[in-house]
C-alpha cells in the first residue's frame, strides 16, 4: 500500500492547442419610433383601433395622468387582418373598462421602422 512511486515514470504529455476567438453573431439593429397621444378615456378604444390599423406596431402602453402604466399590450409583427381582432379583443374589453374609469390617458405606441 505504501509503494513509492518513481517521479520519472509519471510523465504527462502536454499538448498545445490553438484558440481561435469566435465572434458572436450580431443581429441587425431594429429601429423603433415612439409616439404618444394624450386622449380622454371616452376615445380610448377608438384610438387604439385606429393605431392598430396603421400597422408595424411592437407595443402599445396605456398610462394614466400621473404616468403610471395601466396596461401594456405587446403585438407580434406578423399579425394582420382578422387575426388582430381576435388577439386584441380581450385587451379592447379591458380598455373600455379603463377608459370609463380614467378621465385623461396617454397612449404610447412603439412602431418598428
Amino acid at each position: 500500500m505504501n509503494e513509492q512511486v518513481d517521479p520519472t515514470q509519471n510523465k504527462v504529455d502536454q499538448t498545445q492547442a490553438e484558440s481561435t476567438p469566435i465572434e458572436p453573431e450580431v443581429e441587425p439593429v431594429t429601429r423603433v419610433s415612439v409616439e404618444e397621444f394624450k386622449i380622454s378615456g371616452d376615445n380610448l378604444v377608438a384610438k387604439i383601433k385606429e393605431v392598430i390599423e396603421q400597422g408595424n406596431l411592437r407595443r402599445i402602453i396605456i398610462k394614466n395622468k400621473e404616468g403610471q402604466i395601466l396596461l401594456e399590450i405587446p403585438l407580434t409583427v406578423g399579425v394582420v387582418g382578422g387575426v388582430v381582432g381576435v388577439t386584441i379583443f380581450p385587451f379592447l374589453a379591458a380598455l373600455g373598462a379603463i377608459g370609463a374609469l380614467v378621465a385623461q390617458l396617454t397612449i404610447v405606441v412603439e412602431k418598428k421602422e
